[in-house]
Parts: C-alpha cells; structure tokens; sequence
C-alpha cells in the first residue's frame, strides 16, 4: 500500500493521535497472560507480597490471586511461589520471571511494529501511549 501525505478532505487531527493495543493471549480455558498478568506479575516482584501488588493495582486479593493461580492452571507451572520465610511474602518463580520478561519484550516488538508501519497506511502521525 502507498504511503498517505494527507488528512482526506475534511480531516483535521489536531495533534497526533496515539495507538493504544490490548494484546493478550488465551485458550478455551480463558485468559492465558497478558498486560494486566504482568502488571501484576511485575508489582509481586517489585513488593513482594501479592496483597501489595494487588492494592496498587486497585484490585482485591481474591481477584488477583484468582488470576494468577488460572494462569498457573493453563500453564502447568507456578508463576509466583512463597519465600523462604512467610513474613518475607512472594517472589516469581523461574518461569514467572521468564514469562513476563518475554511477553513484555514480545509486545514491545509487536507495538513497535504497529507504529513503524502505521505511516504506510495512515495519513497522520501516531504517538505511542506511555
């Protein structure tokens, strides 16, 4: 397809829109992983407790440990498991780390894709969402 110069006729995008992408990954038994399963992922690890990273999302613990124990289930391994001592909360397992480190660089790539060929097919400019 050929590059687009202009708005069409009666276009007018005072500034430059901004691409927004939800990308997630699921099966018939639900939502595999996605953005909200790494925000979380990346909060246990970053707080160490699952009741944290949960109330900085703004979400409750049953809610967050509903998610992470699905994905464990469709995945058949542990995403997060408990440290040494109790009091010393959560940490992400091997495969939680290495899952959430790949998905957030896989997606990089994909929304940076998304914006590079944008040009050829629209007629503006777009801005990544930060």
């Amino acid at each position: 397809m050929r590059s687009l110069q202009t708005m069409p006729s009666g276009g007018d995008v005072e500034s430059s829109p901004t691409m927004r992408m939800h990308l997630w990954l699921e099966t018939a038994g639900g939502v595999l992983f996605g953005l909200g399963r790494l925000q979380l992922l990346r909060e246990v690890e970053r707080r160490g407790s699952l009741k944290a990273a949960a109330e900085s999302l703004g979400m409750s613990y049953r809610g967050a440990w509903g998610k992470i124990k699905a994905t464990e289930e469709l995945f058949g391994e542990k995403l997060i498991e408990r440290a040494a001592s109790r009091r010393a909360g959560y940490h992400l397992t091997t495969f939680g780390s290495g899952i959430a480190r790949n998905f957030d660089e896989w997606f990089r790539n994909v929304e940076s894709y998304a914006l590079s060929s944008s040009r050829e097919y629209l007629p503006f400019s777009l801005e990544k969402y930060t």
